[in-house]
């Protein structure tokens, strides 16, 4: 267990090294950042079509590989402010 508060003789004693790089904060590049942003985006417009499908034909939901409560568990996922 690395405890980065623990005192270098018990980190000795423990035989875990605590490097400084552990430590730091991660920084994500804007790739990164530009790609989860994609990501969210694209999981938010597949989940307001999926409620627009069950909405409108839900006979459809069944031709696209999921079941009923997989696609209500989906839809789900939208905000509150948005189902």
């Amino acid at each position: 267990m690395n405890d980065p508060f623990a005192s270098a003789p018990h980190q000795a004693c423990t035989g875990t090294i605590v490097r400084l790089s552990e430590m730091a904060p991660r920084r994500y590049s804007l790739a990164a950042l530009r790609s989860a942003i994609a990501t969210w985006r694209e999981q938010t417009r597949f989940r307001w079509e999926l409620k627009r499908i069950s909405r409108d034909n839900p006979h459809l939901i069944d031709d696209i590989g999921l079941t009923r409560r997989q696609a209500e568990e989906e839809i789900a996922k939208l905000p509150f402010w948005q189902r």
